[in-house]
């Protein structure tokens, strides 16, 4: 098979459409329901989700909590410093991290910076990629974690345009997050957006209605944002995430009941499932300890999966490895789900549907 251009993976996207803020409620935020053994579509609310979920079906979530990792700093002359947490070093201090430093630089090695009162940060390396590594003093709690959740704000996509005030950072801290997200791992730069649909009262009539859920831990990085920047899709060096994938998880995507579905909420958790998957022998029983891997698959048309029956997903950026992944989710073994996907894509765009992280959903069957 000759390699695919990422060409193919592009569309023209009316700005208008890129959602600024989310729906005024979780889950009635539009739903495109593609059913892929006829290729009907259907254009339901979110709400509505469970119209089309079976009993013992799984919803499989990750429950990654996103950290108010942005810091709106400054340098001791005055000037204005952004610094992303990305990540902790490896030295075992808490308060030593790699982030991304805006302008970087005007902040070498030696470099401080910080706000008055909260912390002070000095740049102590910087790698190729040009992510620094910093170590934090902090002065209003014990760890940068702990001032970044009184001092941060939320590291929204770039397509999102915020002016930073006290209200948008409320509503963002509440929103760009999901409800069944783990507050005590606060390990993602990004968050899994398409469990951003879920209310706990939906979710309380799924599992009434028999829907179980399982949750697994993928670090959500940066990485997921960053375009396709190579001519052809195979030549693009895909981002690596951490995961962690706990045994009663591990249980239900190795052995599903008989007729059952494994949905997958995201596709960062199709990552993790499908990873996972590769992973573990065949044949073999869950583990009695959560599986803990870095996620480094790459998957496009015309590539199977094996751990996931139906996906929930956001509509996803130009020239993205989320679209390739969603285009070879739609026809398994194929690379007809391109044409297809851009058809799909088509149709929201003429409704009105709204795109990326605070957008609408897709439901794949």
């Amino acid at each position: 098979m000759p390699p695919l251009s990422t060409d193919l993976f592009d569309y023209e996207l009316p700005e208008r459409l890129i959602a600024q803020t989310p729906a005024a409620r979780r889950d009635a935020s539009r739903l495109l329901v593609v059913h892929r053994d006829t290729r009907r579509l259907e254009h339901r609310v979110f709400a509505e989700i469970g119209d089309y979920l079976r009993p013992g079906d799984t919803l499989f979530r990750n429950n990654a909590a996103v950290l108010p990792a942005r810091l709106l700093a400054a340098r001791p002359t005055g000037g204005a410093v952004e610094c992303l947490l990305l990540r902790p070093a490896a030295s075992g201090d808490e308060n030593d991290w790699w982030c991304l430093l805006r302008p970087g630089k005007k902040l070498p090695v030696g470099a401080n910076f910080g706000i008055a009162g909260a912390f002070t940060g000095t740049v102590r390396e910087k790698d190729a990629e040009g992510a620094a590594r910093v170590t934090f003093a902090c002065h209003s709690a014990p760890t940068i974690v702990a001032v970044a959740n009184v001092v941060g704000e939320v590291p929204l996509p770039p397509y999102i345009d915020r002016q930073h005030t006290p209200e948008e950072r409320a509503a963002d801290l509440e929103r760009y997050q999901t409800v069944y997200a783990d507050r005590a791992r606060q390990v993602a730069a990004a968050a899994p957006t398409a469990g951003l649909h879920f209310t706990p009262e939906l979710l309380a009539r799924l599992h009434g209605a028999g829907v179980r859920s399982a949750d697994l831990t993928l670090h959500v990085g940066l990485g997921t944002f960053k375009p396709i920047a190579t001519a052809h899709v195979e030549e693009h060096a895909i981002h690596r995430e951490i995961y962690e994938v706990p045994p009663a998880t591990q249980a239900a995507v190795l052995a599903p009941a008989a007729g059952t579905r494994r949905v997958a909420v995201g596709t960062t958790s199709v990552r993790t499932l499908e990873d996972f998957w590769r992973k573990h022998p065949p044949g073999a029983p869950p583990l009695d300890h959560a599986f803990l891997h870095e996620a480094a698959i790459y998957l496009y048309p015309p590539m199977r999966f094996s751990a996931v029956d139906a996906l929930v997903t956001n509509f996803h950026q130009p020239r993205s490895t989320l679209l390739c992944l969603v285009s070879a989710f739609l026809t398994p073994g194929s690379t007809d789900g391109i044409e297809w996907l851009k058809k799909i894509y088509a149709e929201a765009i003429a409704r009105d549907y709204r795109f990326f992280s605070y957008g609408d959903a897709m439901l794949i069957l």
